[in-house]
């Protein structure tokens, strides 16, 4: 019998392009792990597997030649330790990279054309007839109050610039496509849900609405409901990974899925904003971003953009975070609607701009879960991302054929320097204001588009390798072994490279654009260490500072940091690295190497190359790539990681405390070893639950604080139990009431007489209901709804201080620890108590969360 040549084709089709959704796993009866085969090798795929006593489950996401392959636990659970995967996953919790945890017409001033709007937000409304009833309170869309602080968009909207043919994927926690702001641009076919491995990215935990809200800043339809996106012809897509445990390979999926459509990646995400954690993607997902930025959108890259994080309160810099120093990230931090700091907002050399967010009194309005619902508070710089995320969605219906590297460069040569005063401005070699706290400045939603429109396409990218320089011996092996290397003394250490023209020449390289760094340091304390890098042309970009929570011993085993202040410099010359640390009592370190890259573009477009993933790229020495495997199994996929949200560390007041601009990011602070009471209890990849227990005995303040807090508490507990037993026997003094006597229980006091209707009140008080929201009330019994945070683990939120929500009055008049309300109280009245943070059901793993991640 003769097939149809269409069937014989898909008959051909390996199984992984047939089954377009990822398959569900079975981590309680298998072991799954990676297996990366090269096609030109002897032996075929099925022979290596079988050889191996391997199941080939599916393709990993969009990267050829990697396959997620299991085998049954009983089958085979011996280890050695010569075991490659056993070591392979040993050195990858040794380098801290194994989770990550969970922002009239118009008048335009003469000659200037940057398409500021100067009307106010109703006569906006009134020309382009938007009818949705809290658009005048979108300032971020039109300031009225501050009209030079906005994303200044209305005047590309009112030359029908409205992001059509734009699609965005928000990697997040699930997307309420069911919402009337967002159901007539919502994407489905580029949306999935890999926590439970569903097709629709439907929130069902009572905090999943992140996503939706950042959605709304993005896509929110012009109607009727609430607001408007700021690309709001544009789609969106959810891509669910946020509402519990995640492997590696679903998140390297994620950050591929659909990506010869979806055009852009909002991120707002990433490792905890504690001050403590240092945590970076795994080897399998840095593949599937460059897989992303090499072939998404037929090969002009997909762009990811980042939230830079919510931890500066904590002393945390965006440079411990692998996703947002990445030199393929849009890295964007926030700025409030008076253009100035918030003081949650990370600074760190990879910040590339800055949009706008809450703080001084305002947050973020948008779209929120259920079918018409707004949220009113909604900030971090979880919010900042997707407001970027809008202005690129914009440039691209315009410009569909940009590269990822142009729109940097677009970012880089639009930004606008604010706060002009503010001391932590400098001026680059390129000379471009540049400040570690608002990247190259704002993003202008009107200049970016029109310098789009006209913007010539850079070259290919080029890279120069430096290759790690050892001082003093220093090594660190497979292991995570570090040995040798020239201690840190009180004037630090300092090591130096020159770069040639003849090198530049050599490795095709015309223009400069990022640098990446990479350091091999022990200490014993590294939140003491301060790393440094100075250019030929005496441009310092501070790459590490001081972190006053950061007690980890683990030091920096061939971390990679990255930053974006040399952009367009000359880099003939000697580059300096300068290693210091602030000479603490007790404490000490060893620098035992470094290396650099340069990132910019080609000479010759005809002889660019396409960069690949080094699979060893933390040993020092690095190892000799003479020879080629054509298998290699990668660490297990098994064990799983969480994302919180993007609360957990954003400061409770994030929308109402003043910003600053007087102040630079790196400024001398003192050094304090033990965290304050208002840090999260989070332990990091680095800590465990008690880090900092050895000290409690020998800090009498701590001791004696520790006694004091004890006897108060049994002097409350003894006045509680005994005023309990005095009521007991007045009750008793009381006869119970005739079967005939019916009286509502309302109507009796305390005492005997009428009642005021406080009692019950009371009862639910107990239990911390605190809202700021008068739909929280319950229709039917007029109560509302408890704390979330009463229910979890912890009474943690989730990110780590990213981001976002609901401040209630009363949180933000007592400073207490932000706590990220349920809109719906409906999960109460169901009878539902204890919401899960393993996550929603059917989802696989362990559950853990102690690692988890943070949003923005």
């Amino acid at each position: 019998m003769r097939l149809p040549l269409p069937l014989v084709l898909l008959l051909l089709l390996p199984p992984c392009v047939l089954t377009s959704r990822p398959a569900k796993r079975s981590y309680s009866t298998h072991d799954y792990y990676v297996l990366e085969h090269l096609p030109s090798g002897a032996a075929s795929l099925d022979e290596c597997v079988n050889n191996l006593g391997l199941e080939v489950v599916e393709q990993v996401g969009e990267l050829r030649d990697h396959w997620l392959v299991r085998r049954r636990k009983q089958d085979w659970y011996v280890r050695t330790e010569g075991d490659p995967v056993e070591l392979l996953r040993r050195m990858r919790e040794r380098a801290g990279t194994g989770s990550v945890h969970a922002r009239s017409e118009p008048v335009h001033v003469e000659g200037d054309g940057d398409g500021e709007v100067k009307s106010t937000a109703r006569e906006v409304a009134s020309r382009l007839g938007i009818r949705d009833p809290t658009f005048t309170k979108q300032w971020h869309l039109v300031n009225d109050e501050f009209p030079e602080h906005m994303m200044n968009v209305s005047g590309l909207w009112e030359e029908g610039i409205t992001g059509a043919g734009v699609i965005s994927a928000l990697v997040d926690d699930g997307l309420d496509y069911n919402s009337d702001d967002l159901a007539a641009n919502f994407f489905a076919e580029g949306s999935y849900d890999f926590n439970d491995h569903e097709d629709l990215p439907t929130p069902k935990l009572f905090d999943d609405h992140h996503g939706t809200r950042c959605a709304g800043q993005i896509g929110a339809v012009k109607n009727d409901v609430c607001g408007v996106g700021i690309a709001y012809d544009s789609k969106v897509a959810g891509i669910r990974i946020l509402s519990g445990p995640i492997s590696d390979v679903d998140e390297a999926a994620s950050l591929n899925y659909g990506y010869h459509n979806t055009s852009i990646y909002s991120c707002s995400w990433g490792p905890s904003d504690d001050g403590r954690s240092m945590e970076a993607p795994g080897y399998l997902i840095e593949k599937a971003v460059v897989n992303g930025i090499q072939n998404g959108r037929g090969g002009k890259g997909s762009i990811f953009v980042f939230a830079s994080g919510n931890g500066a309160v904590h002393d945390d810099q965006c440079n411990f975070d692998g996703y947002t120093n990445s030199i393929y990230s849009i890295t964007v931090a926030a700025v409030d609607y008076k253009g100035l700091h918030p003081y949650y907002s990370e600074a760190c050399a990879a910040n590339m701009v800055v949009a706008y967010s809450s703080g001084s009194g305002n947050s973020i309005v948008t779209t929120d879960v259920g079918k018409n619902k707004c949220a009113t508070t909604h900030g971090g710089t979880s919010a900042a991302a997707p407001n970027a995320v809008g202005v690129f969605a914009l440039a691209l219906s315009v410009r569909p054929d940009l590269s990822w590297r142009d729109m940097q460069h677009l970012c880089v040569r639009t930004a606008e320097m604010i706060n002009p005063e503010d001391p932590d401005w400098e001026i680059t070699a390129a000379g471009r204001p540049f400040s570690y706290k608002y990247g190259f400045g704002r993003l202008d939603g009107y200049k970016y588009v029109k310098a789009a429109q006209d913007w010539e396409p850079v070259k290919p990218q080029a890279w120069l390798d430096v290759q790690p320089i050892q001082i003093a011996n220093g090594t660190m092996d497979i292991l995570g072994t570090m040995s040798g290397g020239a201690p840190i003394t009180t004037e630090g250490v300092r090591s130096t490279f020159t770069i040639t023209q003849e090198m530049l020449a050599e490795n095709n390289f015309e223009g400069l654009e990022h640098i990446t760094v990479k350091v091999w340091i022990s200490h014993t304390r590294r939140g003491d260490v301060e790393v440094e890098l100075v250019s030929p042309n005496g441009v310092k970009s501070v790459l590490a500072a001081k972190r006053r929570y950061d007690n980890a011993i683990t030091g920096f085993p061939g971390w990679r940091f990255m930053t974006v202040k040399h952009w367009d410099e000359k880099p003939v010359g000697e580059w300096t690295i300068r290693v210091n640390d602030q000479g603490s009592e007790g404490e000490s370190g060893n620098f035992l190497g470094w290396s650099m890259t340069l990132w910019g573009s080609t000479i010759d477009a005809s002889k660019a190359k396409q960069y690949e993933v080094p699979f060893l790229a933390s040993l020092l020495p690095a190892p000799h790539e003479d020879v080629v495997t054509t298998t290699t199994i990668l660490p297990l996929t098994t064990a799983t990681k969480s994302y919180p949200k993007p609360t957990s560390h954003l400061p409770t007041d994030h929308g109402s405390v003043e910003g600053e601009a007087t102040k630079a990011a790196f400024s001398n602070k003192p050094i304090a070893t033990t965290p304050t009471v208002q840090d999260s209890i989070t332990p990091t990849a680095d800590e465990g639950w008690f880090p900092d227990m050895e000290n409690l005995v020998s800090n009498q303040k701590w001791f004696f604080g520790a006694v004091g807090a004890v006897v108060v508490f049994g002097l409350s507990a003894g006045i509680f139990f005994w005023r309990r037993a005095v009521n007991r026997r007045r009750r008793a003094q009381y006869s119970t009431l005739a079967r005939d006597d019916d009286v509502p229980m309302s109507s009796i006091g305390a005492g005997g007489g009428r009642a005021t209707g406080q009692g019950t009140k009371e009862l639910y008080d107990a239990f911390g209901e605190v809202s700021d929201d008068e739909d929280d009330v319950d229709e039917h019994t007029g109560l509302t709804a408890g704390r979330p945070e009463d229910r979890s683990p912890g009474g943690l939120g989730f990110h780590s201080g990213f981001l976002d929500d609901d401040d209630p009055e009363s949180a933000r008049a007592t400073h207490t620890s932000y706590r990220d309300e349920p809109e719906d109280p409906d999960h109460l009245r169901s009878g539902s108590s204890q919401p899960s943070r393993t996550g929603s059901p059917g989802s696989s793993g362990t559950g853990s969360w102690e690692h988890a991640s943070q949003l923005r």
